[in-house]
């Protein structure tokens, strides 16, 4: 009988700990100060004329002009297109044909391990609950954060890419650009015709006025 009432006070106890833990947890993102944060875009660059098949670099910096650290720096990617922004992918778009299983297709291939810092061979923004959003962290007054996607075009047509930028993981948490939401738009046409290339003498096969795709 003792040895009941001592486990059921101990189950009770496990309990009330694990209510109080759930009660009290925080998400990571529930710290994050709320308002304004003034970001520069520094550099954005992705090719406007490119080939099914071709590998580009897409690639932003983004600097924090401010003299509040920014919570985390998001970059939301979708394209600008009806198709483009119902699809669940940043660089993809939405099949509009009935009873398909996966209705969701790319436009361009994301390469494995992007984004990334530039100059760093490691993964630079984490994946978020919104696929389209990546995070890239907190980020100090005066620094600038240069990310590089690598990207494969798989399907030709002419595209407009939207870019915002972001302050935090919160809708309290903005970053603004003279008093305006940061971020862009790149214009892309992806051609079908296939690249030019030549046969070196040692037998490697190049791609004629190729782009470096470092990521460096």
């Amino acid at each position: 009988m003792r040895g009941r009432v001592v486990a059921v006070a101990v189950t009770a106890g496990l309990l009330a700990a694990s209510v109080a833990a759930c009660g009290g947890e925080e998400s990571a993102d529930s710290n994050e100060a709320a308002g304004d944060y003034p970001v520069k875009v520094v550099r954005a660059e992705f090719p406007p004329r490119q080939r099914l098949g071709e590998t580009t670099l897409l690639r932003l910096g983004v600097r924090n002009t401010g003299d509040r650290a920014l919570p985390s720096l998001t970059v939301t990617i979708s394209g600008g297109g009806e198709q483009e922004r119902k699809s669940s992918l940043p660089f993809g778009y939405r099949d509009p044909a009935p009873g398909i299983a996966q209705p969701d297709r790319p436009v361009w291939a994301l390469a494995a391990g992007y984004p990334k810092l530039a100059g760093s061979g490691k993964r630079g923004g984490a994946e978020t609950a919104n696929p389209k959003t990546f995070a890239f962290g907190p980020l100090e007054p005066g620094r600038t954060i240069d990310a590089v996607w690598k990207l494969s075009a798989v399907r030709a047509g002419s595209y407009e890419l939207l870019y915002a930028i972001g302050a935090g993981l919160t809708d309290e948490t903005k970053a603004e650009t003279n008093g305006t939401e940061a971020g862009g738009s790149f214009t892309v046409k992806i051609s079908n015709e296939p690249p030019e290339t030549e046969v070196k003498d040692n037998g490697e096969v190049v791609e004629i006025g190729g782009r470096k795709d470092s990521g460096k």
